[in-house]
């Protein structure tokens, strides 16, 4: 309702100064100096309402003020005539309100100051004397922002247009000052007026108030910008006045508002030189004002300015600008202040450090941080013990702070290497909550990751582990089944995972020691973690047992670094997947060990292997398509290896071809079946070669599809076409073995089954498939072949289909 209430008084005050700002500009246009004035007073009086809320009355006000510019240019154009600019001053003071007389004394004063018929002083001093006068909160502020507002490019200062002599730079200032001190005196009125009651209402339009472009701080922006007010007028007059204003206002908001105004208007130099008197004001505020964001601020900035420029360096030592912040600090930490937050203000302190002597020093130890780096390890220590005392930080923008500090060395040396020898670092991270301890994380090894950075020593990578300690365990107090985002979380561990291969070292025995140290830090992940996080340790350690086969001897005098032991090590690290649920990798990973050690000539170790994985399969793995995916991936893995003796590769191969006619579904038996011919026909060894269970394992796949397709033309009638697809399937196969030489694969075979495959397509009274069409067009291109060998084994097919 009172909303309401507000639009419906601004939309008649508004239509009020639109009609009267209408005959104004008629009677500016007949050069009607009378009607014109009578006009624009009965327009302002419309700003004398006290309805509207501040947001409300500064949309009136904004249309008003825009009619005043007409105003003023007819004032200019009436004295340009001849009419006297003085006559004009006197005849706006007899309007009958006070507020529209002084708008137009306002208007008329500054068109009277360009005039330079008078001193500005003069016009300046009369002008924000009479303002007294309007001593309601809000209608005087305005009426303060307009006489700045007017005044602003007509002030005595160095360079511009009405400049005196050489003081009248001090006009000016005290011009502004005495503004300045009016507008916030109003500004903190506002909230004794009205009752008790409305005092969050009054506290609200005041920050409505700060928000506004017209208000309290615009005066300081003015001052900043004048062209007389140097390093010495700031420090002597300025500073001084303004902070005396704040300090005696007793008004948290004014107070807090005002020191931000300070901080933010003024250049940075002269807060540098002057870092003493503004510290000194900070115990005067109100017990309530928020402290660390002024303080914060403040560093924030001279830290910037630190940044922008190394000659700004010196200035930073020369007034000893961290001692005297951290000792500001240390007393607003040991005052009875109830402001919370003040960890990120030591957090801003520390950042403040670092950006003032330009390197990572703050982390360092004491021993390691001298007067070289522009802090002493007393107030090193000190920024330390700040830290030490806040315990978990829970503050997010102190954790951002801490965040960006612990940042900055890693933009500076894109090394982590570097970091890795601050002794400090990982102790500020501990300070850190749990999430932004893990985004710290990431961005260590994002930067490892973007500058291709190498960790070469075991001692590298245990500091390492303990940088990135939040990705790789659960904190305290957590446990693996608390809820977490999985798609973060496999972010985080992927990132963790792609870590792993950055730890190197050409050097095998140190490589070794970096192996078993990333076991030990990654095995205390959890259920969670390992499944992402063992698979990148075991390929970066098979990768080293490649580098070094060769023998059983250890050329290092080490027993951790031969790789028997290195794959005995893997065996046991495989071996945990099994027992957190993860038993079809550890299968694969089995497998993958299996060849490392084929490929170093261990043949007992890769026995082993591959009867861990067997035992996998027998006992974890019960799922149909996982056992069809397992077994496929053991045939392969077999069929490469040239490591076993006669009897360990029969048993093996034999275990394989059992547990592929044991599979759920008989089309998967048929195909696993086949699969296992590969093992007894290896291109590399003629002891590799047999032929006769070749062709007997394509037999018993041979049975099983006709199993499958009897039972599909039971149960579908004549016109399905069954396991015709199985029977291409191992056309094929017999078809590869012709071509590499099995003699135990005749003619005659393939072409009992090819007559078998067309059989089987006529009773489906359809046209023959794709991959029938397609096989049957590859033969017939052998047999047309003239280069003799390949042409005359597909010459002794004899089917009626190449007729």
């Amino acid at each position: 309702m009172i909303a309401d209430d507000d639009e419906k008084w601004l939309a008649a005050a508004t239509a009020a100064v639109k009609q009267n700002a209408f005959y104004m500009q008629r009677a500016i246009d007949s050069n009607n100096l009378k009607d014109a004035l009578k006009f624009s007073a009965q327009m302002l009086g419309e700003l004398r309402t006290s309805k509207l809320s501040p947001h409300k009355y500064y949309e009136l006000y904004i249309r008003a003020s825009d009619e005043l510019r007409s105003l003023e240019m007819f004032f200019r154009d009436e004295t340009a005539l001849g009419c006297s600019i003085a006559e004009l001053y006197e005849l706006v003071q007899h309007a009958g309100n006070i507020l529209p007389r002084l708008y137009l004394l306002c208007t008329i004063g500054s068109v009277y100051i360009k005039s330079k018929d008078v001193t500005a002083k003069d016009i300046l001093k009369d002008l924000v004397e009479m303002c007294r006068a309007v001593q309601h909160p809000l209608r005087g502020l305005f009426l303060r922002s307009y006489l700045a507002q007017v005044t602003r490019d007509k002030l005595p200062s160095i360079g511009s247009e009405v400049e005196g002599d050489t003081e009248t730079h001090m006009d000016a200032l005290e011009f502004v000052l005495q503004n300045f001190t009016e507008m916030n005196k109003l500004w903190v009125r506002m909230q004794h007026q009205g009752p008790t009651r409305e005092k969050e209402k009054r506290e609200k339009e005041r920050n409505e108030l700060r928000d506004l472009v017209m208000t309290v701080g615009k005066n300081l922006h003015i001052l900043g910008q004048l062209e007389g007010v140097d390093l010495v007028v700031y420090r002597d007059t300025v500073l001084p006045r303004i902070l005396e204003q704040v300090v005696n206002c007793k008004d948290e908001l004014a107070q807090c508002y005002l020191m931000d105004c300070i901080i933010q208007v003024f250049p940075d130099d002269f807060h540098l030189q002057t870092l003493d008197v503004l510290l000194g004001a900070c115990p005067q505020l109100q017990p309530s004002v928020d402290i660390k964001t002024v303080l914060s601020g403040l560093m924030e900035r001279l830290s910037n300015y630190a940044a922008s420029s190394v000659e700004a360096l010196p200035n930073f030592l020369q007034v000893d600008a961290f001692s005297k912040l951290n000792h500001a600090i240390g007393k607003l930490l040991n005052s009875c202040r109830s402001t919370g937050g003040l960890a990120s203000l030591s957090i801003c302190n520390i950042v403040f450090v670092s950006s003032e002597i330009h390197s990572p020093c703050p982390f360092r130890s004491s021993r390691l941080c001298g007067p070289s780096f522009g802090i002493k390890p007393s107030e090193h220590g000190s920024c330390v013990s700040q830290l030490s005392a806040t315990g978990k930080l829970c503050d997010d923008k102190a954790s951002k702070q801490i965040v960006a500090f612990l940042s900055a060395p890693l933009e500076k040396f894109n090394d982590v290497v570097t970091i890795l020898k601050l002794t400090n670092y990982p102790r500020v991270m501990e300070y850190l909550d749990n999430d932004t301890n893990k985004a710290m994380a990431i961005i260590i090894i994002q930067s490892i990751l973007k500058n291709d950075t190498r960790i070469a020593t075991a001692d590298e990578v245990d500091a390492m582990f303990e940088l990135i300690k939040g990705l790789i365990k659960d904190f305290d107090g957590l446990a693996d089944n608390d809820e977490i985002d999985e798609e973060d979380f496999q972010e985080e561990q992927n990132s963790v995972a792609r870590l792993v291969h950055f730890l190197y070292n050409d050097d095998p025995e140190e490589m070794s020691k970096i192996i078993f140290r990333i076991r030990k830090h990654i095995l205390t992940g959890g259920p969670k973690r390992l499944p992402l996080t063992i698979p990148p340790l075991v390929f970066s350690a098979l990768k080293l047992v490649r580098r070094m086969r060769g023998g059983d001897e250890n050329p290092f005098g080490d027993d951790t670094s031969t790789p028997q032991k290195i794959l005995q090590l893997l065996t046991e690290t495989v071996e945990v997947l099994s027992d957190v649920s993860a038993s079809e990798l550890a299968l694969r990973l089995y497998l993958q060990c299996a060849q490392a050690a084929n490929d170093c000539e261990l043949e007992t170790v890769a026995y082993e292997f591959f009867t861990k994985a067997y035992l996998l399969y027998e006992e974890e793995i019960s799922d149909s398509k996982a056992q069809v995916t397992a077994l496929r991936l053991i045939i392969g893995t077999l069929q490469r290896m040239r490591v076993f003796n006669v009897e360990n590769r029969d048993i093996l191969t034999h275990k394989a071809t059992g547990y592929s006619a044991k599979l759920l579904k008989k089309p998967d038996q048929c195909r696993a079946v086949y699969e296992c011919a590969h093992l007894y026909w290896a291109e590399e060894g003629e002891n590799l070669k047999d032929g006769e269970r070749v062709v007997l394992c394509l037999k018993r796949a041979q049975k099983i599809a006709d199993a499958v397709q009897k039972m599909a033309n039971a149960s579908r009638g004549a016109s399905s076409t069954g396991s015709v697809s199985l029977y291409v399937e191992l056309l094929n196969k017999y078809l590869y073995f012709l071509e590499k030489g099995n003699p135990q694969v005749t003619g005659e075979t393939i072409q009992s089954l090819a007559e078998l495959i067309r059989s089987e397509t006529k009773k489906a009274e359809s046209g023959a498939g794709t991959f029938i069409t397609s096989t049957l067009r590859y033969m017939e291109f052998q047999r047309q072949q003239e280069d003799g060998g390949m042409s005359e084994k597909y010459q002794k097919i004899k089917m009626e289909w190449f007729e």
